[in-house]
């Protein structure tokens, strides 16, 4: 008898914040790999409480807890990439750092320190902590511009810094960096390099304000490509291609910024 077992999934495990307004963190992490077909995963590192106008509230996961998590998914399920977001403190980052470095499937490192509120989702102790032990076991490391800045020291205004900054970045020790060039005027362009290969990537800006969530949505766009098998240029190129539509489908929530729309390929029939 032939067997009908169905095909298992990509698994990708997020170890992010939750976002009780559902735009960012978790939510979108795993709105984010349910849309492009894998079995997400998750690791609950804070509980915030928050909405369209920004952050009311941040409380912290015990370090316990955020261990236990990691370990009943990848010692019994298994993954094939993960993807970080926000960490918190410096006992969490070093915490986690430690649990992916036995870990030998590719991680994203989305190095998140700051809501698109302007609220402070990193304490400035654990900076430290985020070069010398999390980007260390990056395959990829996602920083915009504003986390750029507060890792690298290096403001930028253009393309220059960001030539600039990723070397920095690299010097810290991930695979590649993807620096995020989202809040700079004119096309959205993103630099990916290892320190080699030195790729831009380039896409219409849309004229669309509800954009809560977009790191954290391409982060966990790149590790389920990852987790697919591609190689990280090709991861790349999806991911954006991924997080632009859902970008210009964004639309209003609440009475302040709302989210990407995670769905957007099922609404336009793709």
């Amino acid at each position: 008898m032939s067997s009908n077992t169905p095909a298992v999934p990509p698994r990708v495990l997020t170890v992010a914040g939750s976002d009780s307004g559902g735009g960012a963190g978790i939510q979108a992490d795993l709105k984010t790999m349910l849309a492009l077909g894998a079995h997400g995963m998750s690791v609950l590192t804070a509980v915030t409480a928050q909405n369209s106008l920004g952050v009311q509230g941040a409380w912290e996961l015990p370090a316990e807890a955020v261990r236990a998590q990691f370990r009943s998914v990848v010692d019994d399920i298994g993954v094939q990439a993960v993807k970080t977001g926000m960490l918190g403190s410096s006992l969490l980052v070093e915490t986690v750092a430690e649990l992916l470095s036995d870990v030998a499937a590719p991680v994203v490192v989305d190095p998140v320190s700051v809501s698109k509120h302007g609220d402070r989702l990193l304490a400035d102790d654990a900076l430290d902590a985020v070069r010398t032990a999390l980007l260390p076991v990056a395959t990829v490391a996602t920083p915009n511009l504003d986390e750029t800045a507060e890792l690298t020291g290096i403001e930028v205004t253009g393309e220059r810094d960001m030539r600039r900054a990723a070397e920095r970045l690299l010097s810290y020790g991930p695979r590649w960096v993807l620096v995020k060039g989202g809040h700079l005027p004119g096309e959205a362009v993103d630099l990916l390099t290892d320190g080699t290969e030195q790729l831009w990537l380039r896409a219409p800006r849309h004229d669309n304000r509800h954009t809560h969530g977009t790191g954290c949505t391409l982060a966990s766009a790149i590790a389920v490509e990852l987790a697919r098998g591609s190689a990280v240029p090709e991861a790349v190129r999806r991911a954006k291609e991924y997080v632009t539509g859902a970008i210009a489908a964004g639309f209003p929530l609440g009475s302040g910024l709302g989210p990407v729309d995670h769905g957007w390929r099922w609404r336009a029939g793709r």
